[in-house]
């Protein structure tokens, strides 16, 4: 969802796919890593790449504008000559050692000024991916002729038997100064706007916010649309190895070992006379009974059930809630925070229940609410809180009021978690009810 994205979610062997993508780019330089991200992002990755003392750095977006102004902004902060290898992390490559090798084929063809791609060799004719056509040849870069779009089953199947096309694996390899030319070349507009945005920037140590005014007037555009649909100089390098792009629930499945019936599980599943199903369901008991073809995915607050061809219609099923303004659209019950998290445990009329998980020396803004209260009971660790002009230490089994209009501050003193439990009561539960008056994390506007 969009409060937690697909590549920061506990994924593949414990790991969300952007740490599999930190890992899998370990081997190629001992430069910092640049991450372009949203900035209600910043610390979820910083919590992942915390995870491998992963060094990097971050470009944060105030606003989705795709892939060609992300590119573009990481061109501008890189030394012209550099070579810039642009990797979406939401892919999965499970031969780390056959990637590092087919990234390196394409270093003599960007140095000489080529946008380098990489094209997966098919396995099947998926129409989930897009694909390129290539020039044939023996060289380890090929001369790209197009790139097409998602095609039908039969028009996949036609280039598969072809032999000269390939899956789009949407990563790209050239220097800042060719991505740069490219940009002014054929989407100039966008290098404009990324140019006023990054020149307006705001430096906090090795991140770069981008001025949201400024980055608004970017056009919003893939890269293939923006620049490489219309470029001349485009070599592909094929990459014969293990790929997939985790854009689907089909695919998230694939990952788990099928049973005889062809049903895969994660986490609670069970299948009774079912067959080529699969359950993700993590928090409690999920059962199937006579069905066939499924897709069943439980979460603490919704559950998805669809026909396994239709995976990739999901994006449809989102657009639908966002139209009927349900909260499960964008936010999880379970919501990270760069101090911990909290879960929304129960609600009803006029009271809510939170369980907050705060990391150890982390801290919450100091705030206050002008239309709820709040009691706060300890079950784990120590908390040290601040409530008006008082600041005292509650130990497990302990508790405290907030009183309605109360500045007031929760932190964790301690080396291990704080686990409490906080019951809201008022006329008005929203999270925006929250005014900040200091916080660790810059984040003095409305909002949790």
């Amino acid at each position: 969802r969009q409060s937690l994205p697909m590549q920061l979610v506990t994924m593949i062997g414990g790991k969300s796919l952007l740490q599999l993508t930190f890992e899998r780019v370990k081997g190629l330089s001992d430069q910092p890593i640049t991450v372009v991200t949203h900035e209600d992002h910043r610390y979820l990755v910083n919590d992942v790449a915390s995870l491998d003392r992963v060094n990097y750095q971050a470009i944060l977006e105030p606003i989705a504008r795709n892939t060609a102004a992300a590119i573009t902004a990481a061109a501008l902060n890189a030394e012209t000559d550099k070579l810039l290898l642009f990797l979406p992390a939401d892919h999965h490559v499970p031969d780390v050692d056959q990637f590092i090798c087919t990234m390196r084929e394409g270093i003599d063809a960007a140095n000489s000024g080529a946008i380098v791609t990489f094209g997966v060799k098919p396995s099947s004719p998926h129409t989930g991916y897009g694909y390129i056509q290539v020039e044939q040849g023996s060289a380890s870069a090929l001369s790209v002729k197009r790139f097409v779009e998602k095609p039908n089953l039969e028009t996949a199947i036609e280039y598969v038997a072809e032999g000269h096309y390939y899956w789009n694996a949407g990563i790209f390899l050239a220097r800042a100064d060719t991505i740069l030319s490219a940009m002014a070349a054929h989407a100039s507009d966008i290098l404009s706007a990324v140019k006023k945005a990054n020149a307006r920037a705001v430096v906090d140590g090795d991140v770069r916010t981008l001025d949201k005014l400024a980055f608004s007037q970017a056009r919003s555009d893939s890269i293939d649309y923006a620049v490489l649909e219309h470029h001349d100089n485009i070599r592909m390098v094929p990459f014969d190895g293990v790929w997939s792009d985790v854009g689907s629930w089909q695919v998230v499945a694939q990952f788990s070992n099928a049973d005889p019936q062809g049903n895969r599980i994660h986490g609670q599943g069970y299948c009774v006379q079912s067959t080529d199903t699969y359950i993700h369901s993590e928090h409690r008991p999920v059962v199937t009974l006579g069905v066939e073809n499924l897709l069943v995915v439980d979460t603490r607050d919704a559950v998805l059930v669809a026909a396994s061809s239709h995976a990739e219609q999901v994006k449809e099923v989102v657009s639908l809630l966002n139209e009927q303004a349900l909260p499960q659209a964008t936010e999880h019950r379970h919501m990270m925070r760069p101090w911990g998290q909290f879960d929304s445990v129960d609600e009803g009329q006029g009271f809510k229940v939170k369980r907050l998980t705060v990391k150890p020396g982390e801290r919450l803004s100091l705030q206050r609410h002008q239309q709820r209260a709040e009691h706060w009971v300890v079950v784990k660790g120590i908390a040290e809180v601040q409530c008006g002009d008082n600041t005292f230490t509650l130990n497990e089994n302990e508790s405290t009021y907030i009183p309605i209009g109360e500045m007031h501050r929760l932190s964790n003193p301690g080396s291990g978690l704080l686990e409490i439990i906080e019951v809201q009561s008022g006329n008005y539960l929203g999270e925006d009810d929250i005014e900040r008056f200091d916080d660790n994390y810059g984040r003095l506007v409305k909002g949790s």
